[in-house]
């Protein structure tokens, strides 16, 4: 059987999953903090027939060798984290981050997940909260009877009441050496990992954190006519590939019907 038909098939299978990745880039082009994913792909192993260097005639080495590629196959998906550009939105509780930094979203089970999404809301009972009702960690509960809330570009979180401005909470925000590293979980959130470090954990704009900007809202980072070209590129790639495919094919077939 010949190699060349495994091999363009690991390179159909290659860019099946780069059109999935593309795919989840455009679906999400207008959620909110969402970060794009770049498909790494690697070679494979190499049917050596003949290693460099190789001695020739007399004192003579070969200057190349002799190898046989095999394919192709995914490396890694990894997410972009260049910032967004802001979308104002004059709503109170929309938040972005202008740098570095997550902010920090209690889970159910006690953990802490990672966001840059801030479309925040208040609950029944004033406690800032996701769409999903997640708490905004450190916990920051709203009075009742609170108005003017205005949030600091450092995260200091006042209102009015009775005519008094109070301070009701603090934002702290984080930030990960290899944000690259984190795992994505769905909803908006990232979740720790060994390869993302430990999270480095202050107030916006100090220790090399953003700023926080109230008003505003992170939007996805997807280029849609960059994810458009990278369709056209890895379908173009695909049907390469299938040719590749057909042409073994055809050459199998000759061989088959040879007589003597």
């Amino acid at each position: 059987m010949m190699p060349s038909l495994y091999t363009a098939a690991s390179g159909m299978l290659g860019q099946q999953m780069n059109v999935d990745v593309t795919a989840n880039n455009l679906a999400n082009v207008n959620t909110m903090g969402f970060k794009k994913s770049r498909l790494d792909f690697q070679d494979l192993l190499y049917q050596t027939l003949r290693q460099p260097g190789t001695p020739g005639r007399g004192d003579t080495q070969l200057p190349t060798g002799l190898q046989v590629g095999v394919g192709v196959r995914s490396g890694s998906v990894q997410k972009i984290h260049l910032q967004g550009s802001p979308q104002e939105t004059g709503n109170v509780l929309d938040l972005a981050i202008f740098g570095d930094g997550f902010f920090q979203i209690l889970q159910d089970d006690g953990t802490i997940a990672y966001t840059r999404d801030g479309a925040f809301k208040v609950d029944s009972n004033g406690r800032v909260v996701t769409s999903d009702g997640f708490f905004l960690e450190p916990e920051i509960v709203v009075p009742q009877d609170a108005t003017n809330l205005s949030i600091s570009p450092g995260g200091t979180v006042t209102v009015e009441v009775a005519g008094e401005t109070q301070e009701v909470g603090q934002i702290q925000v984080a930030r990960f050496i290899n944000p690259a590293g984190l795992r994505s979980i769905g909803k908006n959130l990232y979740k720790q990992t060994a390869a993302s470090g430990n999270p480095i954990v202050d107030n916006p704009g100090v220790n090399n954190l953003g700023e926080v900007q109230q008003g505003f809202l992170e939007r996805s980072n997807v280029q849609v006519v960059e994810e458009m070209v990278n369709l056209i590129i890895a379908n173009r790639a695909y049907d390469a590939n299938s040719r590749a495919i057909t042409t073994a094919d055809q050459m199998l077939t000759t061989a088959s019907q040879l007589k003597r």
